[in-house]
């Protein structure tokens, strides 16, 4: 499979933020999100079977690893890399576009999916039967760039009762939406969910493998 970097970390997102992590961010993309920060993973990239995957991942102190992209599931044997992992006895988990099916995807891991606000430009690109699919283990994150993507993300969550999925996760789009004004309408509006920032960017800005 093609990959972009093999780095070690800071989970930065999700409900495993802070811990050190394994990151394997794979190449290929099918969406053009408008604020996209990991573009330059979209072509390019390192060809390397599981096999030498894991004897990388090896070399780093943690059992935390997480797989990500671009879109990682974009690849098909990203699925068997995941079931690898956690055969190997890896905490796995999976940051997903939303855009394709997941359900081909262990159980043992947890998916981080997103969901595309409208500001994203990919909206129409979720996969909505993806949701039958989603367990108490996984995770929904929507990245929201305006005062519109939260009241949409609002709406699907009352409409389609997505807090008796899975956790919810709202992140400001670094740049384009204040933190704080996210922060006062989740609490104006009672929310059941967890606002979060992207710890890695505080820490490192944009830098790549960070």
């Amino acid at each position: 499979m093609r990959v972009t970097e093999i780095f070690y970390s800071l989970q930065g997102e999700a409900s495993r933020s802070g811990y050190p992590t394994v990151f394997v961010r794979l190449t290929g993309c099918p969406l053009r999100c408008v604020w996209c920060d990991s573009d330059y993973a979209f072509t390019g990239g390192e060809s390397l079977d599981p096999d030498e995957i894991l004897r990388r991942i090896e070399a780093y102190p943690t059992r935390r690893v997480c797989v990500t992209g671009g879109e990682p599931l974009a690849q098909k044997s990203c699925a068997d890399l995941l079931t690898q992992l956690c055969d190997a006895g890896y905490d796995v988990s999976l940051e997903t576009s939303g855009a394709l099916s997941i359900a081909g995807v262990d159980s043992r891991v947890a998916r981080i999916m997103d969901l595309k606000a409208p500001d994203s430009g990919e909206c129409e690109r979720n996969c909505w039967e993806n949701l039958a699919c989603l367990t108490k283990r996984d995770e929904i994150k929507f990245v929201l760039a305006s005062r519109r993507d939260f009241e949409w993300a609002s709406d699907q969550i009352r409409t389609r009762q997505l807090a008796a999925l899975c956790p919810l996760l709202f992140s400001p789009v670094h740049g384009r939406l204040d933190p704080a004004d996210l922060a006062a309408w989740i609490l104006e509006e009672g929310l059941p969910v967890r606002f979060q920032l992207q710890l890695h960017k505080q820490l490192w800005g944009n830098m790549r493998g960070k």
